[in-house]
């Protein structure tokens, strides 16, 4: 599994450790937040300076240094730009929880993926979506995701289901996998609306999720843009194939996988093997599951979305240092600055409120907000159907150059 080794690195070597945090506002660069630790064990400093863009971490011997380094020092060892004078030293008790909060908000134990069930014949998004009876093939494939629930009362993560009135279908597929929660939007699940071409209500959770399933059935190949979508940047395809041995199989049943993503979408892990056919069981779940949170965590990275994420971020920087600011001015007792009107993080120090928490919950319901903006569905009298090429047997890509990072074997 794909892991943000970034946003571990304070909880790892500082916070149960004794360091010490300070806050600044550099002119050029905005809020700064660093934190500095000093492991006399192995005669070293650690350092974390958080920037608006990123945070940048660095380890430096002790024996490089005259006398230990200020924190303007240091700040500047990671980046030249800091043109602070002083840091405010951070005396609020509970300060590493908060920064805890921040580093780790990009993490989630929580993933939804869409699956879509495509059957022999099949090309378009009316079509895909417009099915309701799942084949007994169908049906294994979704036992080895997980299992199937019922909506009404489930106390795990819903993945933005109705459990309370069945107002998203009664049952959905759901697992654990390595302390992670994984929800699965199955098409097939979702509410079938008579007279509904589009199938809004299934769309409304398929097209916004970011990676989507798609199990085949016959050998009609998935045109990857047919969903429309902002969201969706990477489908995994599925076909049930038979070896010519039978080997690994037992009936000589067997899984084909093929992966596409985006242009903008890094590569992500584990590898495909060659040929990518994995026989039913333990091994391709285990492959499949994790593929699809990697996918995930790789769509991130892609434009649409770090953009999102840089607000997100700067916004949750600014929350926590004028949080981590006022707060300690009370611990010593020194009144807050007063002059200008109060941020809602620092009003929350001084009232009692939820402070840098709420700033933090608000940050991420503008973002939601932002994702809801993105998805609409593309404009009628466009550029008319973009031309095709086969690239696998089961996938066909665009010319656009929407999808264009693959990863596929063809099988003779």
């Amino acid at each position: 599994m794909e892991r943000d080794s970034e946003a571990k690195m304070y909880q790892e070597f500082f916070r149960h450790r004794f360091h010490q945090n300070f806050t600044a506002v550099d002119p050029s660069l905005g809020p700064l937040v660093l934190s500095i630790c000093l492991e006399d064990e192995e005669n070293k400093l650690r350092v974390i300076l958080r920037l608006n863009e990123c945070s940048l971490h660095g380890t430096f011997s002790i024996s490089l240094f005259p006398q230990l380094p200020t924190a303007v020092e240091l700040a500047k060892m990671l980046c030249s730009n800091v043109s602070v004078s002083t840091f405010e030293v951070v005396s609020y008790l509970k300060a590493p929880e908060l920064i805890t909060t921040f580093d780790e908000h990009r993490m989630s134990q929580n993933f939804k993926f869409g699956v879509l069930y495509q059957k022999e014949g099949q090309l378009t998004e009316e079509d895909i979506l417009s099915n309701n009876e799942e084949s007994e093939e169908f049906k294994d494939f979704l036992s080895i995701l997980g299992q199937t629930v019922k909506l009404r009362g489930f106390l795990g993560f819903r993945g933005g289901l109705d459990v309370s009135h069945g107002q998203t279908g009664s049952e959905a597929v759901f697992t654990s996998f390595h302390g992670r929660e994984v929800m699965f939007h199955v098409a097939t699940k979702l509410p079938f609306t008579d007279g509904d071409a589009q199938q809004l209500q299934r769309k409304r959770h398929i097209g916004n999720d970011i990676v989507a399933v798609v199990y085949q059935e016959g050998h009609t190949p998935f045109i990857c843009d047919v969903i429309s979508s902002h969201f969706l940047h990477c489908f995994i395809a599925v076909r049930r194939v038979k070896r010519e041995n039978g080997a690994d199989g037992g009936d000589g049943g067997a899984f084909q996988v093929s992966i596409t993503a985006r242009e903008d979408v890094p590569p992500f892990g584990p590898p495909l093997p060659s040929p990518p056919i994995f026989s039913e069981g333990s091994v391709f779940r285990e492959f499949l599951l994790t593929k699809l949170i990697n996918a995930e965590i790789s769509c991130y990275k892609a434009e649409r979305f770090s953009r999102l994420e840089l607000r997100t971020r700067s916004s949750l920087l600014e929350a926590l240092r004028s949080e981590l600011s006022s707060r300690s001015q009370c611990m010593v007792g020194e009144p807050v600055q007063t002059g200008a009107p109060l941020s809602e993080g620092t009003r929350g120090a001084t009232e009692g409120g939820g402070g840098f928490i709420e700033n933090f919950k608000r940050a991420i319901r503008v973002r939601s907000h932002s994702f809801d903006t993105l998805g609409g569905t593309k404009k009628a009298g466009g550029a008319g159907t973009p031309k095709q090429r086969v690239i696998s047997e089961h996938i066909i890509l665009s010319h656009t150059n929407i999808f264009v990072f693959v990863e596929c074997f063809l099988v003779p």
